[in-house]
């Protein structure tokens, strides 16, 4: 299994080598290359030499990357693609190296060499491997197979409203360190603090005691501590910080200096917490302006992945008058988590538990404690992420479904205090214009946030304006996190599109009620359409209007912004 991963941040001394670029590959649909695997390493001598499975005189595919983006004939594949890679690499005495994945979907085996060094299970997070042993002087080979094929046990399921994106669709880096390095640091404000930072700083290595400072030159601090036998140093001390918010995004230049190592990062510090009805920014009431955001570039119909990416999708958020994004349905990557920390957008980051998911397998529930703790080792120090999402539209009747996810929430809790967390329901009833919220999930959660899409898939039972909410925890902040309806962009006919289904009109007509029905949510803390940008989806194959795509968007694929887009922004802009 994977190793925990390590602070990705350059320093002095640590060198960092891209492995990104293009691979060698081969498309294995049969998956017969498991048994081929002593053929993948080498090739021919001679012309009699028999091999039947060689990447030589293959295709290649850019990393990172999807790989169904890359190739036509790779547009809806789900099964096994192997990639080849090859380094050279001088091994150092006092040196350690790791091979480190942003993120590769879904499972993956990683052999060096010849010899099988790691797996690693989920599309969305990070895992890295030490290679130190290994690894050998001159030319090395890494070959990586992936495979995305959808599995009842995985997370999500078998079924989902997404492309399938598969391959190594993150950043490759080889990571060479000193023998004892930083592996891991918390350092966010204490909860419910607005001066006093308390965390923790990890070494790993053969010399686990060590002493150690915080340094932020901007304020003058200086901190100072010793790491224990285990590694470990406690961190707690105060500031006269400047608060990280939507309108003052305020990063610090902060690092972290062992007797072996150094690495530094840029930390906002910021407070959030529920009190009574109400989240709390920095001791302040803040009304969440959100959207839904698919980690998809939807200029190139492919998965996010660079920087010029996050940009795109995130500046079209700050457009609409956004001042947070909820990251859907899983841990987007690490550039749209930054970026939007610098441009003061909050940031909702969400594990794939998302339907039709195996509650009563606990090889399942092993898998969703996993993935969280991995979405929150990598951004746990991202001040802009408020908000962890545990699961999204599960269904109350699935068997062992209560008791896992109220396990999980509680293991959140212990992992991160600081951040607020949320389950996502849809089984609430609406009848005689009435929502009757009863899900008990809500009861473990900070906030109870629903998806309902009334006007769409059911029809309203009164006026929007006159709707009744009988809700689970009257006294918690509630928070709409899905609605609208599908809309191809330019399908305006005449007078009559606001009783047609698939018209701009017929969707904004949606969002006018929608809007309206606002009004009457007791405790609302913030709305969140869905969603930005038009996305591809297998399940959306209506030949006319959707052609493979979800049309809920409030912008094209190409960009052009719908009647919804108009009344979304005008909503915001006076909140």
């Amino acid at each position: 299994m994977a190793t925990a991963q390590m602070a990705m941040i350059s320093a002095a001394e640590r060198k960092v080598t891209s492995l990104n670029g293009y691979w060698d590959v081969i498309i294995d649909p049969t998956g017969i290359g498991d048994w081929r695997q002593v053929w993948l390493e080498h090739k021919p001598e001679k012309k009699s030499d028999f091999f039947e499975y060689s990447f030589q005189g293959g295709p290649q595919l850019k990393v990172p990357g999807d790989f169904n983006s890359q190739k036509p004939e790779l547009t809806y594949f789900e099964g096994t693609v192997w990639y080849k890679k090859q380094f050279n690499y001088e091994p150092k005495k006092g040196k350690r190296l790791f091979i480190y994945f942003g993120a590769v979907n879904y499972r993956t085996d990683v052999f060096l060499n010849g010899k099988k060094i790691g797996s690693h299970e989920g599309g969305f997070t990070p895992f890295q491997f030490e290679i130190s042993a290994p690894v050998k002087a001159g030319l090395n080979t890494i070959i990586v197979k992936v495979n995305n094929t959808r599995y009842q046990n995985g997370i999500p399921g078998k079924g989902y409203d997404w492309l399938n994106y598969g391959g190594i669709t993150r950043d490759v880096n080889l990571i060479e360190t000193n023998n004892t390095y930083i592996d891991d640091y918390s350092i966010q404000l204490k909860k419910g603090s607005l001066n006093t930072v308390l965390g923790w700083v990890q070494l790993n290595g053969e010399r686990p005691r060590q002493n150690i400072s915080i340094n932020i030159p901007e304020l003058n601090l200086s901190y100072h501590a010793k790491t224990n036998d285990e590694g470990i140093a406690k961190v707690e001390f105060s500031s006269a910080f400047k608060l990280w918010s939507p309108s003052s995004p305020k990063l610090y230049r902060l690092i972290i200096e062992s007797e072996t190592d150094t690495v530094a990062d840029d930390i906002g510090f910021r407070s959030i917490e529920v009190k009574g009805s109400k989240i709390m920014l920095n001791g302040k009431p803040v009304f969440l302006k959100a959207v839904n955001i698919h980690e998809e570039n939807p200029y190139k119909a492919a998965r996010a992945r660079n920087k010029e990416d996050a940009l795109l999708l995130l500046n079209a958020a700050k457009k609409l008058g956004c001042n947070m994004v909820r990251l859907a349905h899983y841990p987007h990557n690490e550039n749209m988590v930054k970026e939007a920390e610098k441009m003061g957008l909050m940031v909702w980051s969400e594990i794939p538990v998302y339907q039709h998911i195996e509650f009563a397998d606990t090889v399942v529930t092993q898998k969703m404690e996993r993935m969280m703790e991995e979405m929150i080792k990598r951004d746990k120090n991202r001040c802009g992420v408020i908000i962890w999402s545990l699961s999204n539209e599960t269904y109350p009747s699935a068997p062992n479904r209560n008791n896992a996810l109220i396990a999980l929430t509680k293991k959140c809790r212990n992992v991160d205090s600081t951040r607020l967390i949320t389950h996502v329901i849809n089984s609430q009833q609406y009848e005689n214009n009435t929502f009757d919220v009863w899900d008990t999930l809500g009861r473990y959660a900070d906030i109870v946030s629903i998806n309902e899409y009334v006007g769409w898939y059911t029809p309203w039972q009164g006026l929007p304006a006159n709707t009744k909410w009988k809700l689970i925890c009257p006294e918690k902040p509630v928070f709409i996190s899905e609605f609208g309806g599908e809309a191809l962009y330019g399908s305006n006919n005449g007078p009559t599109d606001e009783a047609a289904y698939w018209t701009e009109a017929y969707q904004a007509k949606i969002y006018t009620s929608q809007v309206a029905m606002f009004g009457t949510v007791p405790n609302l803390c913030g709305v969140c359409p869905w969603l930005l940008f038009d996305y591809r989806s297998l399940g959306r194959m209506h030949p006319v209007y959707q052609k493979g795509y979800n049309r809920k968007g409030l912008l094209s694929e190409k960009g052009e912004k719908k009647k919804a887009w108009y009344m979304m922004k005008e909503y915001y802009s006076k909140k």
